[in-house]
């Protein structure tokens, strides 16, 4: 279960401790350099890339570029003029002749909007004479649709909060939502549990989400066995040894097909939705085994070194990696303070992290810092700190009419660096915490797919560039250029100087990438998007949070209430696919906007803060030391109910990655033996063998091409292969 010991290690967030700022670790110093700030500035000045014949491989040409145009950090409301001088060509004049104005060409400094280009749409006639009154029809159905989906769950909030909570019931479910810590929310969970009779329903093993009877038929064999490993390894000498062996090789056959994800439904979510604080008896039982069956293989010394190596790393295969992923939302990203201090606190915080937009600049802190340091970090005198928003309108005003965005990136750059422990990297962030952090990335052209930097994809970026890349929504701040960090220190463009924005436009939760470089199949998502969090709900429950009524084996807002928000909530989505797919939608600020309704938004785990009307008048500013306590103090409620979920998934990961931390001792990481065990190298030898027989008459180039492709394969496993930064 989730460490109850540590859920007060930091100030809470209605503490007088938690407003003093001079707690604070590095409150007042400013991380980043002049000379790192200047070159920011160099890079966004300059001109896009064009055709030449320099080398865009070469260091120093990259850093030659971006020191040519001239700047000022300190004034970025002003124009940066540049000091290009080039033509279109060798016969073409360096200053063309002046075109006569046309409708949407540049007017008083302001940037022509960007139009879609014609090769983007569908000729035809009728698609020209229909495509307005069809968009008029469906934006009108859609208007609809989306006015009777909030009288829904008007409805069902009001079936809910005067009928579902009366009485005794409202009074404990208050006193739930009043706790501070994660103790006080378990205990307060317990007694409501135990007023409405779900202690009988964890007792009962029979529920149809999971195969309980294949649980308990592995659990006692599985106990069998652990127990009599646990003899043999007390000293009984006189034993048989084929007896000891046998012993060992049946608990780890019976561990090795149990570590799986949700094997026979053992981590169904709907298992921990009935109850506020735990599941079932026989889950919970089962889960605690497989952690000692781990453990026991971790130890026992019955397994050689390469056997131990090559199960764990099965096992790690298998099982897969958890990875807390926190959303954009502008200012209601800072409800993911709170989730993070809820999760830190029970020591359940995942070593892979992603953030998007507003997540970005979270996820960065947690990276960055380590868990002493967080947990006097998250405190309400943090607000201090969050200053993006401190511009009147008198400031920002003329610079959103000369550029079109409101705010400027160099001051971003500065009030974002403090996040990011100055000019950090990915690589150095993952050298110093251990924590991989991800954030995603949009090319601003609509062609490139996008990114998602980590110490991986892209180790030498700067941090802060990535996390401004990722804020960078349309109208709000223009797209700005990654900064890497070159071999002397020197900050130079990243990708040849493209530029990037906001990462929410397309990936807010970018599950498969994670997947692909992390093996990540287990997902933490704190899911702050006012246009989204509208949206959400579980009809039957969601994990700590079971039906107000029937004793939690109802529907929400009753059988009719659900049914038609499904069936209201699933008709606009369609619908606004069709919007995406006939190419209806108009294009504001030069975006397509159609993803930021269509994408992936939730996880195996979604935690949805409570958010306040107010804060969405609030989107663009910064938050008090009071309205941030609120914040924290809500996220950590939000997040309190799925830590006994996510404490059993954490359990048994964390024994596997010990396993596999301690097998790989004495083999230098990245060679081939931590890739491959001896077996495996043997079969790839005789297979190399017969093959340069079979093929020695064959051109030597087919040779070549299977030798790269084995060390492409090598390499590929190695992403895969993770390790601690103490181990490296």
């Amino acid at each position: 279960m989730a460490d109850l010991s540590k859920s007060s290690n930091g100030p809470t967030p209605r503490s007088e401790e938690g407003y003093d700022p001079s707690l604070l670790p590095d409150f007042d110093h400013d991380f980043l350099s002049d000379e790192d700030l200047q070159a920011f500035a160099n890079a966004l000045s300059a001109p896009d890339p064009s055709p030449s014949s320099d080398n865009l491989l070469s260091p120093a040409v990259t850093a030659t570029n971006s020191r040519r145009a001239s700047t000022t950090p300190g004034d970025g409301s002003k124009s940066r003029e540049s000091l290009f001088i080039s033509a279109q060509n060798d016969w073409a004049p360096v200053i063309p002749p002046r075109k006569e104005k046309r409708r949407g060409d540049k007017v008083k400094g302001r940037v022509r909007k960007q139009r879609r280009n014609r090769d983007e749409t569908r000729e035809g006639h009728l698609y020209t004479l229909l495509k307005w009154p069809f968009l008029g029809v469906v934006g009108a159905w859609v208007l609809g649709l989306a006015t009777t989906y909030l009288l829904t769950r008007l409805y069902i909030w009001l079936y809910e909060h005067f009928i579902a909570w009366r009485g005794k019931r409202e009074r404990l479910r208050r006193k739930l939502q009043a706790a501070e810590t994660y103790k006080d929310w378990v205990d307060a969970a317990k007694e409501l549990d135990a007023f409405l009779g779900n202690d009988g329903w964890k007792e009962e093993d029979v529920f149809a989400y999971y195969d309980s009877k294949t649980v308990k038929r592995v659990l006692e064999q599985m106990r069998r066995c652990r127990r009599r490993v646990e003899q043999q390894e007390r000293g009984n000498e006189n034993e048989d040894v084929n007896t000891r062996g046998k012993a060992v090789e049946e608990l780890k056959a019976l561990v090795e097909a149990c570590v799986k994800n949700n094997f026979v439904g053992v981590e169904n979510a709907r298992l921990y939705s009935q109850t506020y604080y735990g599941t079932k008896n026989l889950a919970q039982e089962f889960i605690d085994e497989v952690v000692k069956g781990v453990s026991i293989l971790v130890d026992t010394n019955q397994l050689g070194p390469e056997e131990k190596r090559t199960l764990f790393k099965r096992m790690h295969t298998n099982y897969g990696r958890t990875a807390l992923c926190l959303s954009g939302g502008a200012s209601f990203a800072y409800y993911h303070f709170g989730v993070v201090k809820a999760l830190l606190d029970a020591d359940l915080l995942p070593d892979v992290i992603t953030g998007t937009s507003g997540g970005a600049l979270i996820a960065a802190l947690v990276a960055t810092r380590t868990n002493e340091e967080l947990k006097k970090l998250l405190v309400p005198a943090l607000a201090g700190r969050i200053n993006a928003c401190s511009e009147g309108i008198n400031v920002w005003g003329p610079r959103w009419w000369k550029t079109g965005a409101r705010f400027d990136s160099l001051e971003w750059a500065k009030k974002c660096s403090w996040f990011t422990r100055g000019s950090m990297t990915f690589r150095e962030a993952y050298e110093r915490t251990g924590r991989i952090l991800n954030v995603s990335c949009v090319p601003s052209d609509p062609h490139s797919p996008t990114i998602l930097t980590n110490y991986l994809t892209s180790p030498d970026c700067v941090i802060w560039s990535a996390v401004i890349a990722s804020a960078a929504v349309p109208g709000i701040l223009n797209p700005v250029v990654l900064m890497m960090k070159s071999q002397d220190g020197n900050l130079v463009p990243y990708s040849f100087g493209h530029k990037w924005k906001d990462g929410s436009l397309r990936t807010d939760i970018p599950l498969k990438a994670l997947n692909l470089h992390f093996n990540v199949n287990f997902s933490i998502v704190s899911q702050v998007n006012p246009h989204i969090n509208l949206f959400f709900f579980s009809s039957r429950g969601s994990v700590g949070q079971p039906v107000t009524h029937r004793k939690g084996r109802g529907w929400r807002g009753g059988f009719l209430g659900s049914a038609a928000e499904q069936y209201l909530k699933l008709d606009l989505n369609k619908w606004l696919k069709v919007l995406r797919h006939l190419e209806l939608l108009p294009r504001p600020l030069g975006q397509d906007w159609s993803e930021i309704w269509l994408q992936q938004f939730s996880g195996t785990i979604t935690i949805w803060p409570r958010s306040l009307v107010s804060d969405f008048w609030r989107i663009l500013t910064d938050p008090t030391p009071k309205q941030l306590a609120r914040m924290l103090h809500v996220g950590q409620q939000s997040a309190f109910p799925k830590l006994q979920y996510l404490a059993n998934r954490m359990k048994v990961e964390r024994m596997v990655e010990k396993g596999r931390r301690q097998t790989r001792v004495g083999v230098r990481r990245g060679s081939i033996e931590s890739i491959l065990s001896e077996a495996d190298i043997r079969s790839l030898l005789r297979k190399g063998d017969e093959t340069h027989s079979a093929t020695a008459t064959e051109d030597e180039t087919d040779v070549v091409t299977t030798e790269d492709d084995f060390e492409d394969a090598v390499e590929d496993e190695k992403l895969l292969d993770m390790a601690d930064p103490k181990d490296i």
